[in-house]
């Protein structure tokens, strides 16, 4: 498993720019967690990121919007740090539902 940082900036200045927005965010919660507004973490082997980058670049209009992956590779745990508000989970350990 390999952690991916997905960046986007999506153009919202028309109600299709809005519906990409929506669609965009909604393939990267299918995948990981949130950690800014427009940044996600996503924990994927290599088959599942295939599919992830897929299905984000077919959501986005490549004229006016951005897409940024950031590949932190399997030993991510020592690259990662984090201060403030809105702590996260770990997405190898146990998830009490």
């Amino acid at each position: 498993m390999m952690l991916v940082v997905v960046a986007y900036d999506v153009n919202t200045e028309t109600e299709e720019g809005r519906r990409r927005l929506r669609r965009v965010a909604r393939v990267c919660k299918n995948w990981g967690q949130r950690v800014q507004n427009s940044v996600f973490e996503c924990l994927v082997d290599a088959a599942q990121w295939t599919r992830v980058r897929a299905n984000l670049v077919e959501e986005i209009s490549q004229n006016s919007d951005s897409l940024r992956f950031y590949f932190l590779g399997d030993s991510w745990k020592g690259r990662v740090e984090h201060v403030g508000a809105k702590p996260s989970y770990d997405p190898q350990g146990a998830l009490i539902v």
